[in-house]
């Protein structure tokens, strides 16, 4: 199978990431036979500087012609004083908008391995796999109108029932490929819209009875991740709380450097990045941890490709070489074998190779 993928390599270690992230997957091309077409372009502030814009025309042009985009970062110091319109990360937001990206998957899993750097008690880490759904094109963020002024400001929080209804549905689907467990985050004793969503979530739930599902406000959520993340399976949210959520969820594994994420149209074509940042401070010094773009790249070979056996391929190499005590710069200090961004990436290229021998080796017995 042929795939052509934009890759917008961004700004800081975003190039380095995405090096990582397309150098295993050429792995992954060689052991199922298929071939990957990497398409660059432009995002965020090397385009601004580049090309006078955070999206440039012919970065849509490449994305429109591709099946998929692989993100690496974007932003840093350099752009902080631009006016809003350059900003580095209005590109996102152009690409969400204009791609209508309107489902964001992020999954926290706190590696047994890597359990004495997270924030909290091994005990309560132990166990945690959880994927958040956030609605990620409604809700206050593109609500009009919104404005302000030195007496007032406004805010509009406008949801559709479609839009509901839409990640709602993703949310049940993706619990049946996992524990079949469904907690649906609002503020309904408050809010109209979390009124809404708490109805239409019901309605969904009836056509996925093997699912058990349950209602949390939004409050005891934030301390429930905190006190027993173990207990989620899939967590659906609108665009505010899925933002705030997820950011604290991130913090259980130890390092914002392990996590993907992904968001998608309803066609299956989506776009794919590592939750963390650009990193400008470290940014060419071939000590990014490449983990969460590798993994983020194994989301976008199940999600928009449907490689189930081939993404489960890069998650098991990925698992095997922190199990066999390796890891990057920021886990330095807990006694394990540091390797840097090109090591890593080789190790788990390595991971992947001798799976492939071993089963050139199996059939040849066949």
């Amino acid at each position: 199978m042929k795939k052509r993928v934009a890759v917008l390599r961004g700004d800081g270690i975003g190039k380095e990431v995405t090096d990582a992230a397309t150098a295993v997957l050429d792995s992954i091309g060689r052991r199922f036979h298929h071939e990957f077409e990497w398409v660059n372009g432009l995002l965020g502030g090397e385009a601004v500087d580049k090309a006078g814009q955070p999206l440039p025309e012919e970065t849509i042009k490449i994305c429109e012609e591709s099946d998929a985009i692989l993100l690496g970062a974007v932003g840093g110091p350099a752009w902080d004083n631009h006016p809003s319109h350059l900003r580095p990360e209005r590109g996102l937001l152009q690409i969400r908008k204009h791609f209508e990206l309107s489902v964001n998957l992020r999954p926290v899993q706190a590696f047994k391995s890597l359990l004495a750097v997270s924030p909290l008690k091994e005990e309560v880490a132990e166990g945690v796999d959880m994927m958040i759904v956030r609605e990620l094109t409604g809700g206050l963020y593109f609500g009009e109108p919104s404005f302000h002024d030195n007496e007032k400001a406004v805010d509009t929080l406008v949801y559709a029932r479609e839009e509901i209804e839409r990640v709602v549905i993703h949310a049940f689907e993706l619990a049946k490929q996992r524990r079949n467990k469904v907690t649906s985050v609002d503020k309904a004793n408050v809010l109209e819209s979390s009124k809404l969503w708490r109805k239409i979530v019901e309605e969904v739930a009836e056509n996925y009875p093997e699912v058990e599902y349950e209602h949390m406000l939004v409050d005891a959520a934030a301390m429930k991740l905190i006190t027993y993340p173990a207990a989620f399976d899939v967590v659906v949210t609108e665009n505010m709380f899925g933002d705030i959520l997820s950011d604290e969820a991130s913090v259980i594994t130890g390092s914002l450097g392990m996590l993907p994420s992904a968001s998608l149209r309803a066609d299956g074509f989506g776009m794919y990045e590592p939750i963390h940042g650009s990193a400008p401070d470290i940014a060419g010094q071939n000590i990014a941890n490449p983990i969460g773009a590798i993994l983020s790249a194994a989301m976008m070979l199940r999600s928009s490709f449907g490689m189930e056996q081939e993404a489960s391929a890069v998650e098991k190499a990925v698992k095997s070489v922190l199990e066999d005590g390796y890891c990057t710069n920021e886990f330095k200090n807990i006694g394990r074998k540091v390797l840097s961004t090109r090591e890593m990436t080789e190790k788990i290229i390595n991971e992947i190779e001798c799976e492939l021998i071993a089963d050139n080796i199996l059939s040849a017995y066949v």
